[in-house]
This record gives C-alpha cells, sequence and structure tokens, in this order.
C-alpha cells in the first residue's frame, strides 16, 4: 500500500520545485513549496555550498538546479517514489493528467486567440460572452484535475501544493485578475506546466 503520510524533506522539496520551475527567483521558489522565504533561501544556501543549485546575481538573475543538481533530484525523487511505493499511483494519475493536458492548452490557445467573422485575432477580451464560454470549459476542467491531484496527493503529499495553487489562480480569475488564466507566472497554466514538468521527471520520462 502507497504510504499516504510521508512528506518529502525540506533540501528536496526546494530543490525539487527548483527543476521544476526553472531559473527563477527566490519568491517563486517559495511560492512553489508553499514555505516562508527565509527558510527557502537557506535551504537554496546549503544546496549551493553542496554544487547542487547555483544563483547568479543582478537585476536579471536567480537561483536554477546545477546538471549535479538535476541527477541528485532525479535519483531522489526516484527513491522516495519506490520507498512510498507510489509509482503505480502516480502513473496512473499521469495517464489522466494526460487526458486532461490536450483541452487545457486549446483552453489556453482560445483565451489568447478568438476567431472574428473568420479571421483569427487576439483576444482582447471586449466580448464577455466569449470570455464566459472559455472560463466556463477553464472551470469544468479543473473539476476534473481535482480528481488527479487527489490521487497524486493522497500518495505523497508534496503534490498537495498544486492543488492550493490551482484553486488561487481560479479563484484570482473569477475575482477579475484575468492575467491568472495564461500570462502571470503564477497564472493557471503555469502551474500546470510546472504540474506537467514534475510528473515527467517524478517518473522518469524525458520531455520531447
Amino acid at each position: 500500500m502507497p504510504d499516504s503520510s510521508r512528506s518529502t524533506s525540506a533540501d528536496l522539496l526546494v530543490l525539487h520545485a527548483l527543476r521544476c520551475v526553472g531559473f527563477v527567483e527566490l519568491a517563486r521558489v517559495a511560492e512553489a513549496v508553499g514555505l516562508p522565504e527565509a527558510d527557502v533561501e537557506s535551504e537554496l544556501i546549503d544546496l549551493a555550498v553542496a554544487g547542487l543549485v547555483t544563483r547568479v546575481p543582478g537585476a536579471f538573475g536567480g537561483w536554477g538546479v546545477t546538471d549535479a543538481g538535476r541527477v541528485a533530484d532525479a535519483e531522489r525523487i526516484s527513491v522516495e517514489l519506490d520507498a512510498a511505493g507510489a509509482r503505480a499511483a502516480v502513473a496512473r494519475a499521469f495517464e489522466g493528467f494526460l487526458v486532461l493536458n490536450p483541452e487545457l492548452l486549446d483552453l489556453c490557445t482560445a483565451w489568447q486567440m478568438r476567431s472574428v467573422d473568420g479571421v483569427v485575432t487576439s483576444n482582447d477580451h471586449s466580448d464577455p460572452a466569449y470570455d464566459a464560454r472559455v472560463l466556463g470549459r477553464l472551470a469544468d476542467l479543473d473539476r476534473r484535475a481535482d480528481v488527479v491531484c487527489a490521487d497524486l496527493s493522497a500518495v505523497l503529499s508534496r503534490f498537495r501544493r498544486y492543488r492550493v495553487r490551482l484553486t488561487d489562480a481560479l479563484t484570482r480569475v473569477r475575482s477579475g485578475e484575468l492575467e491568472y488564466v495564461v500570462d502571470h507566472l503564477s497564472s493557471y497554466h503555469t502551474v500546470w506546466f510546472q504540474l506537467h514538468e514534475d510528473l515527467l521527471v517524478t517518473l522518469g520520462i524525458p520531455r520531447h
């Protein structure tokens, strides 16, 4: 039986999150893992000393995973997965995710572009009825994605953060912050992309 109580250590949580979100500032790593920035920074410094992450200073700088960090993350995530007895459950959840993924991508395209008199153009969001239809599709997809998130969270607690982040993005959209569909760094699409990356890394599947 999978060990649903298993929690990822803070250092691996931070390393793996950085592996999934890419080269980013401290605040985005903290947002991804749901920990205070001070705690995340402490973990990042220790990981940097170990040669697993690196920091580029300056206005356009940030934190990134080194090649050694990618190898270490892949090894530790695989060990965690097997120790929890969760490989089969995560693989099944990934299959469910892949069913929804094309729909989410089509939905994001529909949000950014639309056909007017047979001509495809940028969606300037001047048609509330059109936007409402797209957001209705997003809400429906989110309800179905909840099953995937629940199945993942049941076997590895670190996946719970994705449900929180997706819900936050959708809540912001409903409150009128439309950039949280696609354009914001914490948009629904961004979090979804990171979940996709996480699943690939967790299962050891290369991204094509």
